[in-house]
Parts: structure tokens; C-alpha cells; sequence
């Protein structure tokens, strides 16, 4: 216990307000800290529940280390009375706990150890959210990256996120001298005081200290009612968004006075980003009088940013503020809609000079053709079914108290629903939980508007819906629209539509569980029904239900509902897969001839895998085949499952079967690392290519791992029973990073890139070069030139760096661009362009686009190895090669020296460089071939025959044959 007369380590100001019940929680996380040197001070700004008679009580009981004080009238705010709590506080070091949250066990000890470590005036650690009103009280770490590890700052500018956005109080200690010495107090008056008091915190710290401990337990509520939410929380408020213009306004002037201009700009663009959408994705639930109050305080503080910050957000920011500053209502609320629903394309959008707009207002202002730009989003590049057009409801008209009749209007956006298109579809009232019930309702008439479609359909809701009663209590509603029999599915809508009326619901169960099914907006702003009890029968009869769910007698009951729920989502939880593919399916006997394949982790039907399985299915050979896919369904060239070739998901259970019983594993990347191969299986690892980039254990990640952690990784390497190679490069960079023995190396060459030699054989051979039924599947004249660009993937998305309307205005008269993005990176092209640029990224297997290519543009992928076999011209496109290879990870040779082609690093450069190439200029021809000798010596054309021979033998007549001669 702490004498009333010592000097604490920590004074813990705990501010209430009505808050009687949870405050002596709070107060008690402050007592048991295993810091002991730590007193509370109960600050209550006036309540009216009998908070500061409880915080009085505790005094009583703790003396020393409990004083309780009182503000004379309510403040209304945190501020005055965090300041009284500065005023009373006796500690060397002081922190903030709100009464409705706790301080994690070893907050404060941690906190000053740090601080007496590092002499910091400020150390700052993790606060957790704590949702209490989720079934499983989900957590969530507040800005975790910050907290990563031990960090000490000398100035807050060495680390602009942490001034951005971890702006909390309550996370922090702070030395008392250094807030007293500073005159640290906080605003009165404000709502969002924390920010500005942090932001004076950090500009006025000498030291800032961070801590990788969670210190502070932040208890949220998701579902509140309007009148027990936070003050900060209550946004249909405008003094809300005004309070925070203000505390904006005195930080930035701040930043001016230190000359923070760094500081200023990331502050800006969090503004733009978080700040201004967190009120937008309400905007629609607000009046008139809100909005336009919002927009005139928006306005003018958006006239102090920068337009180049602007250029920093993405596009669905930019447009939101624009349209939000012109107050252009029509045209803010789709990009709300978006700003909600990144999925969906909100608006028909607009094509002018090969750039995508959002809308056709406004463009004759220069800036709003700025802001309004949505190129790069690549609305241009999505089919119908990737498209989710933004489907809005215009009208909602209850029949007779069973029915609503409702007309909306589905966005056409860039003309892809043709005028004459056969137009189909159905309204789908959906259960939200996962496997319950489905109903529909036809769409009864379609009227094509050029930008939209509208449509008709009368959703007979009591006679046809009926839930079970118990856990379908939310059903969303879908349209499943066809055209010419092309699918899409988008949720409808809801702007500012009353929805009047509510409908008779007949649950399976019994009515007495509820009677009534009400439409709702979704979070998202989308139209829903909420199954309820209206009639005293089923609210009497509901709550009993509840009542005894909730009494002693209903335990046994939730315990074993829980029990199924648990059984159930534990089943197909990873962990318990791998436990069953272990204990299990690896025990049962490897079945002959089962090969299981996949390409890219089954995202592909495509590389060294397909070209081994389609010389197996060439022979006849007797296997079962397996290949695995990731996602919901097979991507497009996938094989057809039959007698002998089987699709599966990955991670599905049929993919664990098959794995564990199969004799032989084919892939280029790599399986899961948690499943270990048994004895029995062949492990046949092709690769996906020879590196640039190091690899494996050259890599400073993987050697400076635990070694606990490196020998998983190498256990998951020693997998391979056989790693193909191509040439001796891969022997001296592969198999030495991956610490493979010798005794698994096969020289054979890639299975892949036997077509691409066999093409250059039959091009020497008759001096012509043959397009085949590619070329016109893509849509492409044989005739004209075609550029293949694919470039590499980068961690950091890519602005579109190589412009293909300027391609096109360059070259299109004569020459076509095919744009291979990575797979897992996408690049937008507009399909206005068709024929000059196609984007080919779906397509499933690059080898034949190699074949097609007159010319390869690209930058560091392992395509320039393959592509060499061609003897055909490359450009590098290295823009940013100063970064890639100065990188950590490093190269394994300065590709600048070795380039087999033009090494350019600007757009116009690369368009020079590729005219050279179409006017027939060869300079590079023999650097080339010493490349592709260099780089592919064991690619002979016969890498697939030579491990079909190895593994699999030729065909049974094919051997029968032979032993007869």
C-alpha cells in the first residue's frame, strides 16, 4: 500500500460520467497492476447516477491509493476533466482510463520501464478494441504495425503514422513534469479533444518510446442505441463534423508553427481518407439541412488542402470530396454507394480521349477532370459479371399488406448491356445465414435507357417467404440479372427511399416467434427484411423463448446448439484438416497412378504441370489426374472432369484425399507448407522459373529466422524428391538457396518451353512464322505487329505505367499490345481499344502468348528466359531498377549488364525502342542467343517426353510393340 504521504510511480486519472456500474471495474485493472506504486484518480465531471458516491466508496476502501474528485457542473466533454485529474495527480508519470475500459495487468510497468530505459517522456503501447456485444467478444489491436517492436524516436516526423493515426490519449504515460513544463492541457468546449492534445504531446516530446505490449483494453458496443452512444460517436450531430473541422484547423496550425510540412501532408491524407468517408457512408440516413451544413463546413477546410494530396487517395476519395464540395447530390450518392461497396460499379461512367470518368458533369473543369478520373480503377477492364453494376431502388409501393411492388434501374456501365441484348432475371430474398433458405421473384419487365435499365418486379413477401423463425431473422435482397446470358448478381440499393409498411411473416416454427417481416437498410445501404414480433402473441411467445435461453434451464440447451456450431466450423478449419490429412488420410494406401497437379498455386491450368499432364494424356497412359484450383470455381482452360481427370478446390477435402493417397505430386510453386509428403509419393517440383531476384536461404528474411523457423522451411523444401532445372544459372542459384542435394537435380529443361522451341524450329526451318487460331480468338489481324508486355509483380501497386491509350495513338494502325499483368496484379485496359490493346490477363497459359509475340516488353520477369528461346526482340522496361535491384533482398546478376535488348526507363524511351523493332533494327541478336545459351541450355524441346519416360514409361501398345521387334 501507498502511504498518503509517498510520491506514486503512476497516477492513473480515471474520468466518469454515469458511469456507476463499470467504474469500479476500471478502478480495480488500476489496483491490481504489478506495478504497485500506481494510485487512482477518480475524476467525475457531475453525474447524475451516483457515480462520484461509488468513486467516494472506493477511496474509502483503498486509502492512498484511491482519491475520488468532483467537477461542479458537467463539461460535456473529456477534456476538464482529465485537466482536474493533471491538477490533482501526485505521480511521476500519468495516464488516462476511461471508466467503461481497463488497463491491461502489466500496463504500467511496462510503460515505465520503457520510459526509464529510454528516458522518453512519452511511451506509447497497443490499445485493443474489444467488441463485447459479438458472440465471441472479437478483439481488434489498434494500428498494430506500430507497434511491431521496441522503437525510440527522437522526433515524431521519423514516424508520421503514429502522429496520424494513433491520436488516443489513454495508450499512453506521459513524465508529469514534461506535460506540466509544456502546459499540456486539454481543449474545453471540443469533442475530439484527444487529437489535438496527442498531436501537442508528440511535437512537444524530446523522446517518444513504443512498446509491442498490449496496455489498454478499448470496450466497444457495435449495435447502440442513438442515446447511449458516445458523444464522439454521435456523427447525425453536426456539431460532430464541426468540432472535428476545428481541432483540424488548430493541429494544422500547429504544424505550421513547427514547420512540419510533412507532418501537415500525411495528416491530410488520412483526413481525406478516414475522416470525411466515415461521415459520408452516413450521409444518405441524414436531412437536408445536415447535408448541406456538412458540405459548407467540408468545403472549406478541403480549399486548405493541396490538389496534389488528392493524387495520393484513391480515386472513390477523390471523387467523393469533389462531388461533396459541389454539392451534387445526384451524382455523391453512387460514389457513396461505391464508397461503401468497393465491388460494385456505381455510375455508367463516361470515356473521353481513352481516360474513364466517373460522370459527365463537371469535366469542363479542369480540376474536376482531375478528380473525377477512374482510369485506373479498371472499370473499363471488368466483364458484366465482374462488374456488381450498381442496382438503385426507385419506388416501393405495399400491395395489400402481403406485397410490395417495387421499380429500380441497374447502372449499364460503358454500354456493356447492348440496346437489342436479351435481358432476364429474378429478385432473390436470401436468408444472410449461410445454407438457409432462398426465394425469388420473377422480374417482370426490363426497359433499356442507354445508361440504365430499368425494371419491375412484385415481391409477394407473406405468402411466399417463409423463414424458420429462429436464426433467419435477416434476409438481403439480390438481383440475378442475364444478358444474352452473361450473370450478374448486385444487392439493391437504398438512398433516401422510404419504405413504408412492414409484411405478415409465417415462420416454420410458429408464429409465436414472430409475425412480422420489416424492410431495413443494410449497413452497407442495401435493402433487407428483418424478421420480428409485432403481435403481443409472438412478442409474449419470443420472449420466453429468450427468458428461457437465458434462465438455468436453457443452458444445456446453448451448450449444445454451441457444440453443433463449433463441430461444424472446427471441421473445415484449417488446423483440423491438416490434423485429419495427417492422423488419417496418410495412413490409408497410396493409390497407383494417382498424380495430383497444380500450376501457381491453382490459380492456372497452364506451365510445366499442364505440358507433363497433356503428354501423359498424349501417350494414353493409365493415370488418374488431379488438378486443384483456388477459389469458388475452376478458372477459365481448366480441364473437364471425367473417368480419368478430377477438378478440386484447394483446401477442400477431396484435395487433402488426394494428396495423401496420391503416387506422384507435380507442381511449379509449391503445396501447402503444413502438409508433409509421405515416403510413398514422388514429389516432382517443375519451378515457375530461373531468378533474377535471390531466392530462399539468400534471402536475409529466411536466415535470419529462429531456427526452429528455418527448419521448417527446409523440411517443407526437402519435400522435393526431384527440382527440374534449365540450365547451370539455376543450379548455382535455386538449388544452392534451397539447399537441395545434387541427387534431385534434373537436367531436362522447362516442359513448359518445349512448344517455344519446337515454334523456333519450324520458324528456322520454313522462314515463316505462324500466328495458328490464337491470333483470331483474340480478335487479332495476323497481319499486323504484336507486342507482348508482361511486366513482373510488384508488392506495391503499380500506377499504369505503360499508357496504353498512347500505345494506341503510336502504334495502332499496324501493331497490336497484348498486356499480361501478373496474376496477382491487374492492370486496367480500356476495351475501347479492342484490337490495338487486348488484355490478355485471364488468359490461362502464357506460352502460347510468347508463340503469338513478334516482340516482349517487360521489366524483371522470368518471361525474358523463356522468350529467349524464340530468338526474338525484347525490350526492359526498367523504370524503377534502382529500387528493385538496391532492394534487400538483391539480384543475382546487374540485369542492366546482361539485358538481351534495350534497357529504357521511360514511356517514351520504351515507344522509340519498339519502333526500332518494328522498322526491323536487330542490334541485340547475338547478345541474345548467348543469353537464351546462357539461360536455357538444357531447353532442348523434350523436357515433357523426358520425364514422362523417367516416371511414367511410354505407352502400354507403344512398349508391347517394341518387346515384339
Amino acid at each position: 500500500m501507498i502511504s498518503a504521504l509517498s510520491t506514486p510511480d503512476v497516477s492513473v486519472i480515471v474520468i466518469v460520467f454515469n458511469d456507476a456500474e463499470r467504474l469500479p471495474r476500471a478502478v480495480q485493472s488500476v489496483l491490481d497492476q504489478t506495478l504497485h506504486g500506481v494510485e487512482a484518480v477518480i475524476v467525475d465531471d457531475c453525474s447524475t447516477d451516483g457515480s462520484f458516491e461509488v468513486a467516494q466508496r472506493l477511496a474509502a476502501q483503498h486509502p492512498g491509493r484511491v482519491r475520488a474528485f468532483q467537477l461542479p457542473e458537467n463539461s460535456k466533454g473529456c477534456g476538464e476533466p482529465r485537466n482536474r485529474g493533471i491538477a490533482e495527480a501526485l505521480g511521476t508519470y500519468v495516464m488516462y482510463l476511461d471508466s467503461d475500459d481497463e488497463l491491461e495487468l502489466n500496463a504500467c510497468r511496462n510503460m515505465v520501464e520503457a520510459a526509464e530505459r529510454t528516458g522518453a517522456e512519452l511511451v506509447s503501447g497497443l490499445s485493443t478494441q474489444i467488441y463485447i456485444d459479438t458472440r465471441n467478444q472479437r478483439e481488434q489491436p489498434w494500428y498494430r504495425w506500430l507497434y511491431q517492436r521496441h522503437q525510440v524516436l527522437d522526433d515524431v516526423a521519423e514516424l508520421p503514422d503514429l502522429f496520424v493515426f494513433d491520436t488516443l490519449s489513454t495508450n499512453m504515460c506521459y513524465r508529469r513534469d514534461f506535460l506540466l513544463d509544456n502546459k499540456l492541457t486539454f481543449v474545453k468546449g471540443l469533442l475530439y479533444e484527444d487529437l489535438l492534445y496527442s498531436a501537442q504531446a508528440y511535437l512537444a516530446a524530446d523522446r517518444i518510446a513504443l512498446i509491442p505490449n498490449q496496455v489498454y483494453k478499448w470496450y466497444m458496443r457495435q449495435n447502440v442505441a442513438k442515446a447511449d452512444k458516445s458523444i464522439t460517436n454521435r456523427r447525425d450531430e453536426i456539431r460532430n463534423f464541426s468540432d472535428r473541422i476545428e481541432i483540424h484547423r488548430r493541429i494544422d496550425a500547429l504544424l505550421e508553427e513547427k514547420g512540419k510540412t510533412g507532418l501537415r501532408r500525411a495528416k491530410d491524407l488520412k483526413f481525406l481518407k478516414h475522416d470525411i468517408p466515415l461521415y459520408l457512408r452516413e450521409f444518405p440516413q441524414h436531412g437536408p439541412k445536415w447535408q448541406h451544413q456538412f458540405a459548407e463546413l467540408s468545403r472549406e477546410y478541403l480549399a486548405t488542402i493541396p490538389y496534389d494530396v488528392f493524387d495520393e487517395c484513391q480515386p472513390v476519395h477523390r471523387v467523393c470530396a469533389y462531388l461533396l464540395i459541389k454539392e451534387d447530390w445526384a451524382n455523391l450518392l453512387p460514389a457513396i454507394d461505391w464508397l461503401r461497396n468497393p465491388r460494385k460499379t456505381p455510375m455508367p461512367l463516361v470515356e473521353r480521349d481513352g481516360r474513364i470518368y466517373f460522370c459527365a458533369e463537371h469535366l469542363d473543369d479542369e480540376i474536376g477532370r482531375r478528380m473525377l478520373d477512374v482510369t485506373e480503377v479498371g472499370f473499363q477492364a471488368r466483364s458484366l459479371s465482374e462488374s456488381m453494376p450498381r442496382t438503385q431502388l426507385l419506388s416501393w409501393v405495399p400491395q395489400d399488406g402481403n406485397s410490395v411492388k417495387v421499380t429500380a434501374r441497374t447502372v449499364n456501365p460503358l454500354g456493356l448491356i447492348p440496346a437489342g441484348a436479351k435481358l432476364s432475371g429474378r429478385l432473390e430474398v436470401k436468408a444472410r445465414r449461410k445454407g438457409l433458405q432462398t426465394f425469388t421473384f420473377p422480374v417482370t419487365s426490363f426497359t433499356h435507357q442507354g445508361d440504365y435499365v430499368e425494371w419491375e418486379s412484385t415481391l409477394d413477401i407473406s405468402r411466399t417467404v417463409r423463414p424458420l423463425g429462429l436464426v433467419d431473422t435477416i434476409w438481403d435482397v439480390w438481383l440475378n440479372l442475364e444478358v444474352d446470358k452473361k450473370k450478374t448478381r448486385p444487392p439493391l440499393s437504398v438512398d433516401q427511399l422510404d419504405l413504408d409498411g412492414d409484411f405478415a411473416a409465417r415462420p416454420r416454427l410458429t408464429r409465436l416467434l414472430a409475425d412480422r417481416l420489416e424492410p431495413e437498410v443494410s449497413r452497407p445501404g442495401h435493402l433487407a427484411f428483418q424478421l420480428t414480433a409485432v403481435g403481443p402473441a409472438a412478442s409474449k411467445g419470443r420472449g420466453l423463448l429468450f427468458d428461457l435461453m437465458s434462465s438455468p434451464a436453457g443452458a444445456p440447451l446453448k451448450r449444445s446448439a454451441k457444440r453443433v456450431l463449433k463441430a461444424g466450423r472446427d471441421l473445415n478449419a484449417a488446423d483440423s484438416k491438416v490434423r485429419w490429412y495427417h492422423r488419417a488420410m496418410t495412413r490409408m494406401p497410396v493409390k497407383k497412378g494417382l498424380v495430383v497437379f497444380e500450376s501457381h498455386l491453382g490459380k492456372q491450368y497452364s506451365d510445366s504441370p499442364r505440358a507433363i499432364y497433356e503428354e501423359m494424356r498424349r501417350r494414353g497412359l493409365p493415370i488418374h489426374a488431379v488438378w486443384s484450383y483456388e477459389g469458388k470455381k475452376p478458372p477459365k482452360g481448366f480441364p473437364k472432369p471425367g473417368k480419368d481427370v478430377e477438378v478440386v478446390e484447394r483446401w477442400s477435402w477431396p484435395y487433402l484425399y488426394a494428396l495423401a493417397r496420391a503416387e506422384y505430386w507435380i507442381d511449379n510453386q509449391g503445396y501447402p507448407l503444413a502438409l508433409r509428403k509421405r515416403p510413398e509419393t514422388t514429389y516432382i517440383q517443375t519451378w515457375h522459373g530461373s531468378a533474377l531476384k535471390r531466392m530462399g536461404f539468400d534471402m536475409a528474411e529466411y536466415r535470419m529466422q529462429p531456427r526452429h523457423k528455418q527448419d521448417e522451411y527446409q523440411q517443407a523444401l526437402d519435400r522435393f524428391d526431384h527440382f527440374v532445372v534449365r540450365t547451370e544459372h539455376d543450379v548455382d542459384t535455386l538449388v544452392r538457396a534451397y539447399r537441395l542435394p545434387e541427387s534431385k537435380v534434373l537436367r531436362v529443361g522447362y516442359p513448359r518451353n518445349d512448344a517455344l522451341v519446337a515454334a523456333r524450329r519450324e520458324e528456322v526451318l520454313t522462314g515463316k512464322r505462324e500466328r495458328g487460331p490464337l491470333a483470331k480468338e483474340l480478335g487479332i489481324d495476323p497481319a499486323r505487329t504484336i507486342v507482348l508486355y508482361a511486366p513482373t509483380f510488384r508488392e506495391k501497386a503499380p500506377e499504369l505505367v505503360l499508357d496504353p491509350v498512347a500505345f494506341a495513338e503510336r502504334f495502332g494502325e499496324n501493331t497490336t499490345l497484348l498486356v499480361r499483368s501478373h496474376y496477382m496484379q491487374r492492370l486496367a485496359v480500356p476495351r475501347t481499344l479492342k484490337g490495338k490493346v487486348v488484355d490478355v490477363t485471364d488468359y490461362p497459359d502464357i506460352t502460347p502468348l510468347l508463340g503469338l509475340a513478334d516482340a516482349l516488353v517487360t521489366d524483371y520477369s522470368s518471361v525474358m528466359f523463356d522468350y529467349a528461346l524464340l530468338d526474338r526482340p525484347m525490350v526492359f522496361y526498367a523504370y524503377d531498377y534502382e529500387e528493385y535491384a538496391g532492394a534487400a533482398r538483391g539480384t543475382y546478376f546487374d540485369l542492366r549488364e546482361a539485358a538481351p535488348g534495350p534497357f529504357v526507363e521511360t514511356q517514351e524511351q520504351l515507344f522509340d525502342a519498339i519502333e526500332e523493332v518494328r522498322e526491323g533494327a536487330d542490334a541485340y541478336a547475338e547478345k541474345r542467343r548467348g543469353f537464351a545459351a546462357r539461360f536455357g541450355e538444357y531447353d532442348e524441346g523434350r523436357a515433357a517426353a523426358q520425364i514422362v519416360d523417367r516416371f511414367f514409361g511410354p505407352a502400354a501398345g507403344t512398349q508391347q510393340k517394341g518387346e515384339q521387334a
